[in-house]
């Protein structure tokens, strides 16, 4: 299995994330949606990068018990509540990606939404990765 970043010249640099994945052999393998809920299925903490980086880990976990790690991530989506609360916690949301993550960056989109299904969830995220 082979994952190579491509990002066209002519979209500009991007910050934090690669316009695309071209991936070559290996399976797929979708991950739902994940939010920050422990394995108690409660909410970690109400503080929005808390909730970020332990719905990373969840898919990790899911990723990690497929055989594969951060870098066999190629792509996720990211549903926020609230997009004020994910730009005012930016640089806590960067922290908590990349150490999850790493300096592994998928293709990432990130929707603004009225609500998730879990009313205390601010962010859930959903996964491909190619194992």
């Amino acid at each position: 299995m082979e994952i190579k970043v491509i990002n066209p010249t002519e979209l500009g640099a991007p910050r934090g994330y690669s316009n695309g994945i071209l991936a070559t052999g290996g399976s797929l393998l979708f991950v739902a949606g994940q939010i920050g809920w422990t394995s108690e299925q409660k909410i970690i903490s109400d503080n929005f990068a808390e909730q970020f980086e332990q719905a990373l880990k969840n898919i990790q976990s899911v990723v990690l018990a497929a055989g594969g790690g951060p870098e066999n991530v190629a792509r996720l989506t990211i549903y926020v509540t609230s997009k004020q609360q994910y730009q005012e916690q930016i640089k806590n949301v960067g922290e908590a990606y990349r150490k999850v993550m790493g300096k592994h960056y998928p293709a990432m989109t990130l929707v603004e939404v009225k609500s998730l299904l879990d009313p205390d969830a601010k962010v859930e995220i959903e996964a491909t990765a190619i194992i």
